[in-house]
């Protein structure tokens, strides 16, 4: 059962003002809390925020849907039926089918592969990215970091649909690869600021300037030491441009500049649905736009207890 923090610190206070002639089943407690480490402490608080468990467990459910749904119910999401379009939702097709007469459950699922998988790819390439520009950006410093900066504050000005617009046009067709490095080229900024501004702080440390006065390089500081104390906000921040990844993605599609059919994604079925929602086809826009819904608040949930988690002052109690 997890302990809550003043729980915690009463507990820890409590076992260091305990004198050293103390009963020996009390100080045999000692030696386990000290050596209790950072990350065990890090999901106590985790588990603690019950939102963040939820969002969890929500990603969990769509993952399990979207990858492991198709092996337990089996549609054909690539030939056309016209003859099964528009069925409302029963006992043939619980949710219904689509203008083409693809089963919606199936639809979705697929649509969540495509969705999910870019986010995360998208996410991962932008954090990576980023964190390494934000990084060498603040360690090196000076004119560097100057100009370094003005190139992501002049991305940072372009309003980011209007950049994601043109890199789509740009590069079409549109293809899973495309559409990942269109996400990760406006992804990126945040993460190098975060990192950046984190930089700045740590390369003043005494730990950081014994690196380099041993005759350690730069690289070698910024790989070993510096990034490694950026974790808590690279891990945190990861966590939302996931989040901010599947809404792009679905921005994108949603303006019919997303994957071509068959493929499909969430911001695809959700244009499709809005399209026909007027004839009163209600169940082409509820699924989709639910499960994009749901899908971001859980990666955002989950930041957010990761947040807490991860605080220094959390990983100093």
């Amino acid at each position: 059962m997890s302990v809550g923090p003043l729980a915690a610190d009463a507990r820890d206070a409590s076992i260091q003002a305990a004198p050293v002639d103390a009963p020996a089943e009390i100080q045999d407690l000692v030696p386990a809390f000290e050596t209790r480490g950072v990350w065990r402490l890090a999901v106590d608080v985790f588990l603690e925020h019950r939102l963040a468990v939820l969002g969890l467990g929500i990603i969990v459910f769509m993952v399990l849907f979207c990858f492991v749904g198709p092996l337990v119910y089996s549609t054909d999401q690539t030939t056309t039926n016209l003859n099964n379009q528009f069925i409302t939702p029963g006992t043939a097709h619980h949710l219904g089918t689509d203008q083409l007469g693809f089963d919606l459950i199936g639809r979705l699922m697929i649509g969540g592969q495509t969705s999910i998988e870019v986010g995360l790819a998208a996410a991962f390439i932008a954090t990576t990215f980023g964190v390494l520009y934000g990084a060498i950006s603040g360690y090196v410093g000076g004119f560097v970091d100057t100009v370094m900066m003005r190139i992501v504050d002049a991305f940072l000005a372009v309003p980011g649909l209007f950049l994601l617009l043109f890199l789509a046009v740009a590069l079409a067709p549109v293809n899973m690869f495309v559409l990942i490095l269109v996400v990760a080229v406006v992804a990126w900024l945040i993460p190098a600021r975060l990192v950046r501004a984190e930089t700045l702080s740590l390369r003043s440390r005494e730990y950081v300037q014994a690196v380099t006065m041993m005759g350690g390089g730069g690289t070698r500081t910024v790989l070993r030491h510096i990034i490694p104390n950026t974790v808590g906000t690279i891990i945190v921040n990861a966590t939302f441009q996931v989040a901010d990844a599947i809404l792009l993605v679905a921005s994108l599609s949603f303006l019919g500049l997303g994957i071509p059919p068959p493929a499909t994604n969430w911001g695809a079925m959700l244009s499709d649905g809005v399209t026909y929602y007027a004839d009163g086809y209600w169940w082409l826009i509820y699924p989709a736009g639910i499960a994009i819904v749901l899908t971001v608040i859980a990666f955002n949930f989950v930041g957010d207890g990761l947040r807490d988690a991860l605080e220094v002052r959390l990983q100093k109690r």
